[in-house]
């Protein structure tokens, strides 16, 4: 039975223009929130080294997660990041607003 799949969502605050602020989003599957969370820094970490080294950003990884890109000037916050199961708004599987 395949892994469920998580979204972690990360606050990010820019280091260079004070009061800025998002959240990077990172998905994959995972056996709980807190490998979800795990993982999702381990993806990080090589998107960082690699771009700090003047590398390609790594594709994704075989267990499907991966960094799209880096943004440097932007700070996670790891301790606030939140991991939930993943819902696809474009499922066809979900419960939909209109009765068919």
């Amino acid at each position: 039975m395949p892994l469920p799949f998580f979204e972690v969502d990360v606050p990010i605050k820019s280091t260079d223009q004070p009061g800025l602020h998002g959240v990077h989003v990172f998905t994959g599957p995972a056996d709980s929130r807190s490998s979800a969370v795990r993982i999702a820094h381990e993806v990080y970490d090589a998107a960082r080294a690699a771009q700090q080294a003047g590398l390609e950003i790594p594709g994704k990884r075989p267990d499907g997660w991966g960094a799209r890109g880096y943004r440097p000037g932007w700070e996670p916050d790891w301790l606030s990041a939140m991991a939930g199961r993943w819902n696809d708004p474009y499922s066809w599987l979900r419960v939909s607003d209109f009765d068919l």
